[in-house]
């Protein structure tokens, strides 16, 4: 399709150079454009090709010497000059949604990208291609994205980090990572529309992309904090003034919202390429979940170095903790609420290192945060069988261990599992499973089929946390196990109301009804005990039957016995 461009339009200073530059523009834009748009530096477009009729019911000649906001629906005009304000200082625009405004009305969302060329006398060169813009294909085709801002959402951020750090053919690159918080999102946000908002965010996304390596490595961390891998080079001052008046632009108070940020730098003699990509991990994930009124960017922004660092050495310490199986299995057992017998314990890890007052909860967290926690989570079940090949046969103990629910998405655990378990089918009616909620399973489906997979060989398996968050009924749902726990703190808290009775007794019930045993957690005196006993609950776990050990023996005379009713029967003197 021809060009058109009117007489009297600003001659550029090198004719020849510039239409030469222009055809090439117009032949590649075609293989991928529906519309093609030239303008000035004062945005007042200088030429156009493609399908303006069928679009904007006008021909392409027509749009020559029209500035662009009466080409953009005045909904998306705010966006759009935003967008041209990126380009003006950076270069280029990226895949972005918009709408324009023609004689037949608003098109469809068309996908808007374009440049800024300085050399060509700062014009810039703008194509519209008919549909949304898509999730890219290649390497990061696979990975989750926010939905309001396009950018990857935080558990995406991680790998496109490791991605990016972790030593290659040429080694670790020199990006580095900037995490942006926005303190008064919450009550900014709430002064713009639904639109201002939609803007807002398609335009941060669109700014990030813009700056970062490979324009794609940027994400929504949380709801007002962000972050971007970037070249040595970028300016992060000028980064936040750029979102500050994007923000401007579309509230209606003519305010916006602060922008502070925080860049990675760490010394890459000391940390190596693998440590420091988990290091960084670690440190996106401590900002995503860091809250409090004491909370700030610059507060983290003085010791994110030295937490990168810090998290980078303990990553390698972790690693030959799990390598040498160097920590210790304690015990605790699950308790029969009517008969006081124990059903089977659980197998708690108990780390050597923990007289530096980390507890086993926040080792597992790291290992989570890290990306370490299938290899642990191995390594705890090698631990158990060889524990229970050891263990007298005719004690019958069973033991359940903990797997994360990070790790049953991964095939590669799965794998590794059944392999181990094949090589111990001995192992099948003395070993437990027990699915930990300390991270919330996203996809059930993927969830369901690993705990099928070990049902289908014989093992039990028993979901831990029922009755925290959102999780009960659809986890119910979704997911069939032989064994659910009770989360220990809503069991207190069910204590408390009339209401939280009723429910600890509905769940009980559907559980019941589901041929689904029931262990309350956290049953710590007697009153517990008589309460999960009265909700239908059949069996309890807490400090009134013994603390942990790791001499499983310790527990085989400490349940008392007058605290249930079948034994106080048996056990009551005849009359002589």
């Amino acid at each position: 399709m021809k060009g058109v461009e009117k007489p009297g339009s600003p001659a550029p200073r090198h004719p020849v150079t510039m239409r030469g530059e222009r055809d090439r523009f117009v032949a590649l834009a075609f293989c991928w454009a529906d519309l093609l748009l030239e303008l000035d530096s004062s945005e007042t477009v200088v030429f156009a090709a493609g399908a303006a009729q069928p679009l904007l019911g006008r021909p392409a000649e027509d749009l020559v010497g029209l500035a662009l906001p009466e080409l953009i629906v005045e909904r998306d005009r705010s966006l759009v000059q935003a967008l041209l304000g990126i380009a003006r200082k950076h270069g280029r625009i990226e895949n972005v949604g918009v709408r324009l405004q023609g004689a037949r009305g608003t098109t469809p969302l068309l996908t808007f990208t374009g440049y800024r060329l300085e050399d060509l006398e700062g014009h810039y060169f703008l194509a519209f291609r008919m549909g949304a813009p898509g999730r890219e294909e290649g390497a990061g085709r696979h990975l989750t994205r926010d939905a309001e801002s396009g950018l990857y959402d935080a558990a995406a951020f991680t790998e496109v980090v490791s991605r990016h750090l972790r030593p290659g053919d040429k080694g670790v690159d020199d990006s580095l990572m900037t995490l942006l918080l926005l303190p008064d999102y919450a009550s900014f946000s709430a002064r713009l529309d639904a639109v201002a908002n939609r803007d807002l965010l398609t335009t941060f996304g669109a700014c990030l992309r813009a700056h970062s390596v490979d324009g794609d490595a940027a994400a929504r961390i949380g709801t007002d904090r962000w972050g971007l891998l970037h070249s040595p080079g970028l300016d992060t001052a000028d980064l936040e003034t750029q979102l500050q008046e994007i923000a401007r632009n579309v509230d209606p108070a003519g305010e916006g919202v602060r922008v502070e940020s925080a860049t990675v730098e760490v010394d890459t003699e000391e940390v190596r390429g693998g440590d420091l990509a988990n290091g960084l991990i670690y440190a996106i994930n401590r900002f995503r979940t860091a809250r409090g009124k004491d909370f700030t960017i610059k507060s983290l922004s003085t010791s994110i170095s030295s937490l990168v660092s810090a998290a980078a050495r303990s990553v390698n310490a972790f690693k030959r903790v799990v390598a040498d199986a160097d920590f210790n299995v304690a015990f605790q057992p699950i308790i029969d609420v009517t008969t006081g017998d124990i059903h089977h314990y659980e197998a708690l890890v108990r780390f050597h290192t923990e007289e530096r007052r980390q507890s086993s909860y926040e080792y597992i967290t790291f290992a989570e945060e890290t990306g370490l926690i299938q290899d642990f989570d191995l390594a705890m079940v090698r631990k158990v069988l060889g524990w229970l090949s050891k263990a007298p046969r005719n004690k019958g103990y069973i033991v359940a261990v903990n797997v994360s629910g990070h790790s049953v998405a991964s095939l590669a655990f799965v794998a590794a599992l059944h392999n181990l378990l094949k090589d111990n089918t001995w192992a099948r009616r003395r070993l437990m499973f027990e699915i930990t909620e300390s991270a919330r399973m996203e996809d059930l489906v993927v969830a369901n089929r690993f705990i099928q997979g070990l049902r289908g060989e014989g093992y039990t398996v028993c979901l831990d946390d029922l009755g925290a968050g959102a999780a009960n009924f659809e986890y119910l749902s979704a997911l069939e196990v032989d064994v659910v726990k009770l989360d220990g703190s809503a069991v207190r808290s069910a204590q408390t109301t009339h209401r939280g009775k009723a429910f600890l007794i509905s769940l009980t019930n559907l559980c019941r009804d589901l041929d689904v045993l029931t262990v309350a957690e956290m049953v710590g005196d007697e009153k517990s005990l008589e309460f999960v006993r009265e909700c239908g609950v059949q069996y309890a776990q807490g400090y009134l039957f013994g603390r942990p050990s790791t001499d499983i023996r310790s527990f085989e005379k400490t349940v008392p016995a007058d605290l249930f009713p079948a034994r106080r029967r048996s056990t009551r003197p005849t009359r002589g």
